[in-house]
């Protein structure tokens, strides 16, 4: 776990120090977000104290909050670390590991959500819906704090993302622009989507109900998806059906949006 955190940290400080030399308009910026801290969640807590913040709720504030939940949980640093690899990895328009960190609203959502469901599941619920609030308002991105995520997730752009109370988003999920995970009404209890590993969510889909996106599926560009949908299955259309077989492991690290099997 230390090891990925530490590679990733490095390499963060490397290009931002890099960035600073080469675009010296930048020092100041990349100094006081990157290269005068010693760790990650310090720099990250920093960064999204920063983003976040409002005259109700002042940076110093929210920078309390981030670095009591980065410390206090440490499979966050890890989380944080994979993700920023899938950044990396995934999106075609990221050629640095420091470039979500520094820029990408959908990485920086997904972090301070981590933050928010850290303090729901320490019954500081009241604390968590503010962050929940400030999050939607300022990055466009609405994720209730009791829903669970894992690592090595992707938001590409992310704006306009809903994802419900009872949702669960596995490892190594890609979701793009203005999906919704969402309920079917005004049922209570566990009523979102079950996203399993390695599924890729197309821009605009909207996938409602306490359903199941099987590992390794795909799921088409607006398509409604209302029903489960079997493993490593291509789904499209509104309401969305099974089109096709995927043929490799896991589509979100491909992202290729194509009605096919994203055959390598």
């Amino acid at each position: 776990m230390a090891n990925i955190q530490n590679s990733i940290w490095q390499q963060i400080r490397e290009e931002a120090a890099e960035i600073a030399e080469t675009e010296p308009v930048l020092g100041s910026f990349l100094h006081t977000t990157v290269l005068n801290h010693e760790t990650l969640t310090s720099a990250l807590s920093f960064h999204l104290a920063n983003k976040l913040t409002c005259d109700t709720a002042p940076a110093l504030l929210l920078r309390e909050v981030f670095d009591d939940a980065f410390a206090s949980n440490s499979e966050i640093a890890e989380q944080i670390s994979w993700d920023v690899q899938a950044y990396f990895d995934r999106d075609s328009a990221c050629d640095k590991l420091s470039t979500p960190f520094l820029y990408y609203k959908g990485f920086h959502a997904l972090q301070a959500w981590r933050a928010a469901s850290w303090l729901w599941h320490q019954g500081k619920k009241s604390m968590a819906l503010m962050l929940q609030s400030r999050i939607s308002a300022l990055l466009a991105i609405d994720i209730h704090p009791a829903a669970r995520i894992g690592k090595g997730i992707m938001f590409d752009h992310g704006h306009g993302l809903v994802i419900g109370e009872t949702a669960v988003v596995e490892d190594c999920v890609s979701i793009m622009q203005s999906v919704t995970l969402g309920g079917t009404g005004k049922e209570s209890g566990d009523r979102h989507p079950k996203i399993r590993c390695g599924v890729l969510i197309g821009p605009g889909a909207k996938i409602l109900g306490n359903i199941e996106i099987g590992s390794g599926s795909k799921v088409a560009a607006a398509s409604v998806v209302l029903k489960s949908v079997p493993p490593h299955s291509i789904v499209a259309g509104v309401p969305a059906e099974v089109v096709g077989k995927v043929e490799v492991p896991a589509p979100s690290e491909l992202m290729d949006h194509g009605l096919n099997g994203c055959c390598p």
